[in-house]
């Protein structure tokens, strides 16, 4: 079960975290992956994590926030299956303390980028009679949080374009949903804390992780796992949904 063998399937921001364990255990299960980072460079160790497993795996460096990069990657890339919309930033911050510098950076990638991947990538997904699509959404589109203005604008829109897209491409066997991770244990959290609490990194890794009320961040591996789900034949009944992973952050915070 749950194998994509021969299925092509593109994944931004595969070069770490969530994205890298995501292109991991889709080029395990038979998937032909294409990393789409940055840079090339972003991608190599995924990629050579997954050459050395024996998987199939192509890197592109692009800007997904710029349409014609993109569109330029995903017609040398051609027909594809799969396309998870995996890159994005974050940002601390207010209402009124947000820069419009900030504001516009965190649109650009995490709304901009959607769109430009979904504009790209629903010709290629046409040409091989449909397939499936995951946006990364976020706990922060479905909860308040604090100082994660921007953020939680950009998941709440990735949210919103994921129902729009399955609505109008169900009939030509299109599938979109999304994920909504809680605090997940990649490297952006240890440079965030090295960051702001310089010395007291270990005691406020301890206090993010325990805002999940199951005492821990998830981990990248858990999330593949779920996206693998989404994305494979066994959930071909699955579209225009939101599926939280998220330790009993959003049901058990009472």
């Amino acid at each position: 079960m749950f194998r994509l063998d021969n299925k092509t399937a593109v994944i931004t921001g595969g070069g770490s975290g969530i994205g890298r364990a995501i292109a991991t255990v889709f080029a395990k299960q038979g998937a032909i992956v294409h990393i789409v980072e940055l840079t090339e460079d972003h991608a190599k160790e995924t990629a050579g994590e997954i050459k050395s497993a024996g998987g199939k795996v192509f890197t592109h460096g692009c800007n997904v926030a710029n349409q014609k990069d993109v569109i330029a990657t995903f017609e040398k890339i051609g027909p594809i299956n799969i396309l998870v919309n995996n890159a994005g930033i974050a940002h601390i911050g207010k209402a009124d303390n947000t820069s419009e510098e900030d504001f516009d950076r965190v649109i650009m990638v995490n709304v901009k980028g959607v769109y430009n991947c979904l504009y790209a990538a629903i010709p290629q997904l046409r040409k091989s009679g449909g397939g499936a699509i995951l946006n990364m959404a976020s706990v922060a589109a479905l909860t308040g949080l604090s100082d994660r203005f921007a953020y939680s604008t950009s998941k709440g829109a990735a949210m919103a374009m994921t129902m729009s897209v399955a609505r109008d491409y169900i009939h030509e066997n299109i599938r979109c949903n999304s994920i909504s991770p809680a605090r997940v244990h990649t490297p952006f959290v240890d440079g965030f804390l090295k960051k702001n609490y310089a010395g007291k990194e270990q005691e406020m890794f301890e206090k993010l992780s325990k805002a999940q009320p199951i005492g821990r961040m998830g981990k990248p591996e858990e999330v593949a796992t779920l996206a693998l789900y989404l994305c494979s034949d066994e959930a071909s009944f699955i579209t225009g949904l939101d599926y939280p992973i998220d330790g009993g952050f959003l049901k058990l915070n009472n």
